[in-house]
């Protein structure tokens, strides 16, 4: 069984953080209904959907991606980069209990989930200004023992690694090459997102399709030929907050009782 956290957007989602986009009104209204037409999407691609309740002195709660980071063994509560994000983990935390063993990052060092690419046993983190090496270190000291390695990756120009590169099919990632070095992944096939849609590199993978932002059409066009089966979805509200398609979801095989 596929499992896929995600929480309701906050009435407060206005007040969010931002550190690449200028500040636009959020239509609350409407950003509530695009998450509930994604979390759709997630369940007709064979998801079950876990939604927590939103909360509403957090604007950024409805991004649970950043808080933890989910592998086939452990759960790990990760210590975001902004402050004002860290009372969201509590929650999150106590639903992964449901169904992974529960490790905490203490700091001081912060690494955000949206900067935690995994590939089979691999973890890229981004180098960015939410994770910080010290933080990578404690998450590589948190996930050895289960035989994961860490490595860091510097980010330019965005926000999250995930903003920069995501995994869209077997070996193969769709990427900014303006925001990564495509080098660090030189062992993979990629495709490049269109030069005129910089923030088309996150995607969502799901089994054997991508929910993708309807926003990126042209990307969108390079993912088909290349043979992969895209599911848009409109997350326009949503991307004022400088959010995307993984943030709003960790999705992750129940494997049982933790």
């Amino acid at each position: 069984m596929r499992i896929a956290i995600t929480r309701e957007v906050s009435p407060a989602i206005g007040r969010c953080e931002l550190t690449h986009l200028p500040r636009t009104p959020i239509d609350v209204a409407r950003a509530q209904e695009q998450h509930r037409a994604y979390c759709r999407t997630l369940a007709a691609l064979g998801c079950e959907v876990l939604t927590l309740p939103p909360a509403p002195a957090l604007p950024d709660a409805v991004f649970v991606e950043d808080t933890a980071l989910v592998t086939d063994e452990v759960a790990v509560v990760l210590r975001p980069g902004a402050a004002s994000r860290r009372p969201e983990v509590d929650a999150v935390a106590a639903e992964l209990a449901r169904h992974r063993q529960v490790l905490r990052m203490e700091g001081p060092g912060t690494v955000d989930g949206g900067d935690a690419l995994r590939i089979e046993r691999t973890v890229h983190v981004g180098l960015s200004q939410r994770s910080d090496a010290e933080g990578i270190a404690e998450l590589g000291r948190l996930l050895r023992p289960f035989g994961y390695e860490v490595r860091p990756v510097p980010v330019r120009g965005c926000l999250h690694l995930k903003s920069a590169v995501t995994e869209v099919g077997d070996d193969v990632l769709l990427l900014n090459p303006q925001w990564v070095d495509p080098d660090r992944f030189r062992s993979m096939a990629s495709v490049e997102v269109h030069p005129e849609e910089p923030r088309a590199a996150n995607a969502l993978r799901i089994g054997g399709a991508v929910v993708y932002p309807a926003s990126h059409r042209r990307t969108a066009e390079r993912l088909a030929r290349r043979g992969i089966t895209v599911r848009a979805v409109d997350v326009s509200e949503l991307e004022k907050a400088e959010g995307a398609v993984t943030c709003c979801s960790l999705v992750f095989e129940e494997r049982g009782s933790p």
